[in-house]
């Protein structure tokens, strides 16, 4: 019905008025007096004819000739072999449950053989002969490991089954070990590390295709092996969620077909992948940055999550009913300054409180209510104290069911949270955090930074807790090679006094805390590509001033200004950009036909070579301080990064020396124009510790 034309001046309700009044066209153009408002009846006049074709068009015509019986015109089976195939090939992943599972790849012929015992595994290992590269891959339930495939030729699976104790881990990682010049190709490595106990001297003997895929492409949600499949080997395959329902993962025994396939495809398809990633690798710079800082990083998060960080049980409970008591203490003061009582978290309740009861400035309208976002009360925290009131009141909901309530379903039997960490997540480089998510545990309050108190060591160990300093803005002077900036950082100033004096045009010993504290979001707003209107939501000043302030921060630091100019230029250039380590992160957004997307692209450009870089310094200082500790037969354990940040779980006796391994290794992780800088201390908890 799109562009029938009509009558113009009348719409819907017109329309079904004067319909309901004469049944027909014909019939109201017959009583024209009749209509009514009048510009409906010139109107009607004017374009009858138009009307009258309008609605030949819109008429469904029920009596064309047809040569074909209905019969022959039915779709018949849509689910068919090679509709899977286009589906899968365009990414629809939503269509695939409407699909049976193809019995086997079309293009592709794959063989599974099944064995149970130590001797087979022992049989499989002699048989290699002079294969240089294994495809492995493990299968764990509820109980543990339940199996262990291997591959050493294109296609062919054997999967072993692991029962109870039967040492099937313990022989593969023996039997691994004493094939010297063999390589075990894996689709993730660190759950392999976590069920296989191998030596630490055979790492160098270990490749990860997923980490491989990643660097490649960082954009991509996934990097399963169906999808290696698909970009490197030109092979459709069911994806692990198609063959293995998540909700049952745990408990499905490897005797089920769909899990045998699961656990073939897992080991034989990286394997067979494995030429082309390398090759892509090489080809694209990235084979360098791959060996020496993410694949050694695998090995570092799998300690990690091994090692877990003991939780304070008792404090925690503690905690949670602090928080349960501040939460009442606010939602009664929040009733009180509403006179009356209501449902704070339901935004259409508080929306009608704070605009139609109360009157406050700034209501836009949603189609379910008022809206109540953070952007919108932040800007109302002047206008009435229940709008601080029920910003504090949503903070303190959000710890006591985030982190109070929430931590507790995660610690394990050894009082330990044990929690996974993300390698191939963000498209930066940066390592994300869940179950649970410790990375955006808040800092800026005393009430969310004192949820570290429940985090402690094991008897006898501190904390030790090294971050740097101001990472990303030393990146920044090193990138632009701004002299002032530079400078500025070899003599250890003040980054955010020096740049409120030469914005604001005071001497350095006269800038007050909030010159400061407007330099400092100046500062760290420019890594991020800040304009001036998000600079003064921000800071909640005028986006003349804010567009000041930007001007007078590149009117201090020219070179950023250049480098920041030239990044976007090259990332147009190549659509792509590079950190000081080769790591590249793709930007569509820069030819985007949207404005939007273009100016987000921009951000984009800007950004990721920096917080790109800084994620790769953290690596390496991870890499070297777990290898360092390792080398050094220390007790102490690397058990947490966040951001930019180290936690060391350190024996008493250890607490200097693994002080002065931090220092070292994180200091000297890159070789900048300007130092880094960290800051280190010790306590016995993680709050006392930072």
């Amino acid at each position: 019905s799109d562009n029938i034309p009509g009558v113009p001046g009348i719409g819907e309700k017109t329309a079904g008025k004067i319909i309901a009044q004469f049944h027909t066209i014909e019939e109201a153009h017959a009583h024209l007096d009749q209509i009514k408002p009048k510009k409906a009846m010139e109107n009607l006049r004017e374009y009858y004819q138009q009307a009258l074709d309008s609605r030949f068009l819109a008429t469904i015509k029920l009596d064309v000739p047809l040569e074909v019986r209905m019969e022959e015109l039915a779709v018949g089976g849509l689910f068919t072999e090679a509709a899977y195939q286009q589906i899968k090939k365009l990414e629809l992943k939503s269509l695939l449950k409407h699909f049976e599972l193809p019995e086997e790849a079309p293009s592709y012929r794959f063989e599974t053989e099944f064995q149970s015992s130590v001797e087979a595994l022992e049989a499989f290992f002699e048989g290699l002969g002079t294969k240089s590269q294994l495809g492995a891959a493990v299968y764990s339930g509820e109980e543990g490991l339940l199996g262990i495939g291997l591959s050493a030729e294109a296609g062919k699976t054997i999967l072993f089954k692991v029962s109870g104790e039967d040492g099937m881990a313990e022989a593969f990682a023996r039997l691994f070990s004493s094939c010297e010049g063999v390589t075990l190709v894996t689709h993730d490595l660190k759950s392999m590390l976590r069920a296989v106990p191998f030596g630490y001297d055979e790492r160098a003997r270990m490749q990860d295709a997923s980490i491989a895929a990643y660097l490649i492409n960082p954009l991509k949600e996934e990097y399963g092996y169906d999808d290696l499949a698909k970009e490197y080997l030109s092979i459709t395959v069911p994806s692990a969620k198609e063959l293995l329902d998540k909700k049952k993962l745990t408990s499905l025994l490897l005797e089920e077909e769909n899990v045998m396939r699961f656990l073939a495809y897992q080991t034989c398809i990286p394997l067979m992948a494995w030429g082309k990633l390398c090759g892509r690798l090489k080809e694209t710079g990235l084979y360098d940055l791959y060996r020496d800082i993410e694949l050694p990083t695998v090995f570092v998060l799998a300690q990690m999550e091994e090692k877990g960080i003991r939780v304070d049980g008792a404090a925690l409970k503690t905690y949670g009913e602090m928080l349960g008591g501040k939460e009442q203490e606010l939602a009664t003061a929040v009733y009180a300054e509403a006179g009356e009582e209501f449902n704070i978290n339901s935004p259409r309740q508080l929306g009608e409180i704070l605009f139609d009861k109360l009157g406050l400035p700034g209501a836009k309208k949603t189609k379910t209510g008022y809206s109540t976002n953070a952007d919108v009360l932040n800007k109302l925290k002047k206008d009435h104290k229940i709008v601080e009131d029920v910003l504090e009141y949503r903070q303190v909901a959000k710890l006591k069911s985030t982190y109070a309530d929430g931590l507790s379903a995660f610690i394990r039997e050894d009082g330990r949270i044990h929690g996974t960490f993300n390698q191939t997540i963000t498209a930066t480089g940066r390592i994300s955090s869940t179950e649970p998510n410790l990375q955006n545990i808040p800092m800026r309050t005393e009430l969310g930074r004192s949820i570290r108190r429940v985090f402690i060591p094991r008897d006898g160990y501190v904390f030790v807790d090294a971050d740097y300093s101001q990472i990303e803005l030393r990146v920044l002077a090193h990138f632009s090679g701004d002299e002032r900036l530079i400078r500025a950082y070899q003599e250890d100033r003040d980054i955010h006094a020096l740049t409120a004096s030469q914005v604001f045009g005071v001497p350095e010993d006269q800038v007050d805390a909030l010159m400061r504290r407007n330099a400092k979001a100046v500062n760290f707003g420019i890594v991020y590509g800040i304009s001036a209107f998000g600079l003064s939501e921000d800071l909640g000043i005028s986006r003349k001033e804010a567009s000041d302030y930007i001007e007078g921060y590149f009117a201090t630091y020219p070179g950023v200004k250049r480098f920041l100019d030239q990044a976007v230029d090259e990332a147009k250039r190549t659509g792509m950009t590079r950190t000081l380590f080769g790591r590249i992160r793709q930007v569509p957004e820069l030819h985007s036909s949207n404005f939007m997307q273009r100016s987000f692209g921009e951000r984009i450009a800007m950004n990721a070579p920096i917080q790109g870089t800084a994620a790769d310094i953290i690596k390496i200082a991870m890499v070297r301080v777990y290898e360092r500790l390792k080398d050094s037969h220390l007790r102490s354990a690397l058990i947490l990064q966040i951001h930019d940040e180290l936690l060391v779980e350190t024996q008493r006796e250890e607490v200097e020396l693994v002080k002065q391994i931090l220092t070292e290794e994180m200091m000297g992780a890159a070789a900048l124009k300007v130092p880094l800088s960290i800051g280190i201390s010790v306590g016995n908890t993680w709050y006392d510790a930072k």
